[in-house]
Formats: C-alpha cells, structure tokens, sequence
C-alpha cells in the first residue's frame, strides 16, 4: 500500500550557466512523499507524524536560497537531496516527487 502527503516550500536559486536559470529567480515547489508497506495496524502511518517530518527537513529550506545548499540546484538536485535527508530519517521505502511550478517534475 502507498500512502502520500504533498507540502510546499518557497525558494530563490540560479543555475550556474544557464542562458534563462542564471539569475535569481524563485518557484514554489511542490513536494510529494509517498511511503509504502503493509497496512498491519490500520495505518501505515500518522499522517501528523509523516507531515511532521516532512515539515522538519523542508523548513531548512524554505525561503532560502537553494544555492547555499547546492553547486546547481536543479529540480533533480533539489529531488536527490531532499530523498537523502528523508532517508536519514525513515528505513522504509518511499518517493519524492519535486514538482517546479506546474508540470515540470523530478522523482526519486
């Protein structure tokens, strides 16, 4: 079974290079976790506690400046690096999905 929590973070970056990225410009990313396991208990997980922590790890970021974090924080950066801190905190399969505006996606 699959369950998801979709939450929201605001954040400048520019792409080192890029002819349209390269400057300071900003998106509201969309950011999709979806967990898997069996339902045993009648829930896979808290929602309260899923969102907790996805709230945790997306505040580090928020209103920030993506640049600070990474050399070229492209979306499939931004996607490796918010899988890898939420990989620190779950030992459970699980995705993310950072959506850039609407339509443009990366998912790990």
């Amino acid at each position: 079974m699959k369950l998801g929590y979709i939450e929201y973070m605001d954040c400048a970056h520019f792409l080192p290079g890029h002819q349209k990225c390269g400057t300071l410009h900003g998106h509201t990313y969309k950011v999709e976790v979806i967990i898997e396991g069996e339902n045993k208990t009648g829930m896979l997980m808290d929602f309260a506690d899923l969102k907790q922590t996805i709230r945790v790890v997306l505040t580090d970021y928020d209103h920030q400046s993506l640049n600070d974090f990474l050399e070229y924080p492209s979306v499939e950066n931004i996607c490796e690096l918010l899988h890898r801190r939420f990989r620190e905190k779950w030992s459970f399969p699980f995705t993310v999905r950072v959506w850039e505006g609407e339509g443009k996606w990366a998912e790990l």
